[in-house]
């Protein structure tokens, strides 16, 4: 079964273009790992960034998480957020219509 991420990423005010752009670079890379089968960034209102993913397997999720795209994020996000990114792991529960009630 899939595994669905809400990873909420909150820039320091001063970093947030380079944040921005460091993820949004991160983006294509991640499309092409194993198993990946969403990743979307969105921007709130507040200036946090939230990306919603979908992984194939929690071994993809795991997998993911060792890979060189992430680790060369986390690298160039260092001293640049105001905390650690905030991580929710959900497990879909479908319900109602088949393209509307999962992800």
């Amino acid at each position: 079964m899939s595994v669905v991420v809400v990873a909420t990423i909150t820039p320091q005010p001063e970093h947030a273009q380079a944040v921005r752009e460091a993820v949004l670079a991160a983006v294509p890379q991640v499309h092409g790992e194993d198993g990946c089968q969403r990743y979307a960034l969105h921007e709130a209102r507040d200036g946090s960034l939230v990306m919603i993913e979908q992984w194939a397997s929690p071994e993809a999720l795991a997998a993911h998480g060792k890979g060189e795209p992430f680790t060369e994020l986390s690298r160039q996000l260092e001293g640049k957020l105001a905390g650690a990114p905030a991580l929710q792991v959900l497990q879909p529960l479908p319900t109602g219509d088949d393209g509307k009630g999962t992800l």
